[in-house]
């Protein structure tokens, strides 16, 4: 693996089976990805799309049916590398009758950190995620987002050098959510490689670099989100001090008019109009798979169109 490569499935694929060992369920089939460190990488799907199996595989808590997957240029059946990871789950499993410290001295102990380093973690992590008023309180009269941040801390206890978080702002407030993105961005900005599994499209959009989209079991979209987003095939001129009666003109006209040009670019699509997309096309198209990323153009648009509909206001090209 490439030491810019901190995750890799080669033709990852894992099938649940009944008692008698009949195949039931394809969970996830042939996921080729590479997720470079330092990246904040989204992993989107509906329900049932094969994001938790994913993450499962990569954690070393299933086993692929076919394929491999790599951490940190190692096998994710090596449990050693769990040391070099922080996992929040979609659902905290937190003893309700402790209090917050007494919560991350607990997993500070199962990291065997000294007590004095402990203690500092432990400090700096509640005060980053906001609850030094309420360390003292019992997790049992924690509200969802107060559980969703304390979970978040005890993710970072041993500092991990990769975080895998499913779901890390569902229950908060748009305040809490601000403030859980503001902090993951801190952690990219400290080398961590982060990997998010979502459904709030809009915080994905916010923060992710790359994104992967499943659809049963399959890989349909990857790329930079800014690239995704981006509607090819229109162009929109945005201007300044333009009369009305060139409104409809092309650039030369505009230039022609004394207007100063301020912008030719691409628009955008939203995320969540990209993923609707995909997904109402693979149940059209069911066992189409992604064609391969092209530099500076979403996979998709080899072959059905670009993601997203165009703005009916912007002007296309001639």
């Amino acid at each position: 693996m490439n030491s810019d490569v901190i995750i890799e499935t080669r033709n990852l694929t894992k099938v649940y089976r009944d008692f008698w060992g009949r195949p039931k369920v394809l969970a996830l089939k042939a996921l080729d990805l590479k997720v470079h460190r330092g990246e904040i990488f989204g992993l989107l799907g509906p329900n049932g799309s094969g994001k938790t199996t994913t993450i499962k595989l990569l954690l070393g808590l299933l086993f692929p049916t076919e394929g491999e997957a790599f951490l940190f240029g190692e096998s994710a059946t090596n449990v050693a590398k769990n040391e070099r990871l922080g996992y929040l789950p979609e659902e905290s499993y937190l003893y309700k009758f402790l209090n917050a410290e007494e919560t991350l001295h607990f997993y500070g102990r199962l990291f065997k950190l000294s007590p004095s380093e402990r203690k500092k973690r432990v400090d700096q992590l509640i005060d980053m995620v906001g609850l030094t008023a309420a360390k003292h309180r019992q997790i049992r009269e924690y509200s969802k987002g107060m559980q969703r941040r304390i979970g978040l801390a005890q993710a970072l206890i041993n500092d991990p050098e990769m975080i895998l978080l499913d779901e890390p702002t569902s229950g908060l407030d748009p305040i809490g959510t601000s403030e859980i993105k503001d902090r993951i961005r801190e952690l990219r900005e400290r080398g961590k490689t982060i990997i998010l599994s979502g459904h709030l499209l809009a915080d994905m959009q916010d923060i992710c670099d790359r994104i992967a989209i499943l659809h049963r079991g399959e890989l349909k979209e990857l790329g930079e989100v800014r690239d995704l987003l981006t509607v090819q095939d229109v162009t929109q001129i945005k201007t300044k001090d333009l009369p009305p009666a060139a409104l409809t003109e092309i650039e030369a006209i505009i230039k022609r008019h004394g207007a100063e040009l301020l912008a030719v670019d691409h628009p955008t699509t939203t995320l969540e109009e990209l993923f609707l997309r995909i997904v109402r096309e693979s149940d059209l198209h069911p066992g189409r798979r992604r064609v391969g990323d092209r530099p500076g153009m979403p996979a998709s648009a080899a072959g059905d169109g670009a993601p997203g509909a165009a703005p009916e206001t912007a002007a296309r090209r001639s």
